[in-house]
């Protein structure tokens, strides 16, 4: 007697395009560790980048940034005072994990003294240790 067995459906956990290579600018931040960036970490780091370009004199062209992360999960909670066993809670923020090796922003028009104070700012704030690659 043959009987199909049920199994789980295997879904593919990589993308089509790897995140560790550049594909649109000249430089890029690339992370070392392990972690975990929400929503609201992602657009404060973006925002950091903006502000220190605006800063810049010399910047003729305006600079383009690209996001590599992927928000691929939601990130749940429930009240303060709720009691255990009632439920999954609300959604709160969106966010994604990080490997060693992911690209996390690419940049465009802009010169390496530049890409390194870009660089220097977002270490600072983020929690994830960066290295600034070139192409």
């Amino acid at each position: 007697m043959n009987l199909s067995i049920k199994n789980q459906i295997k879904y593919s956990y990589r993308y089509k395009q790897p995140h560790n290579i550049l594909r649109k600018g000249s430089y890029g931040l690339k992370s070392i560790s392990f972690g975990r960036l929400t929503q609201n970490q992602l657009v404060f780091l973006k925002n950091i980048i903006i502000k220190s370009s605006r800063k810049m004199v010399n910047s003729k062209k305006p600079i383009k940034i690209w996001t590599k992360i992927v928000l691929n999960f939601n990130l749940t909670q429930l009240s303060s005072e709720a009691r255990m066993g009632k439920g999954k809670g609300s959604i709160y923020t969106q966010g994604g994990f990080v490997k060693p090796g992911d690209l996390i922003f690419e940049f465009e028009s802009c010169t390496h003294q530049q890409a390194k104070f870009f660089f220097s700012k977002v270490r600072k704030c983020c929690n994830l240790k960066l290295m600034l690659v070139k192409r």
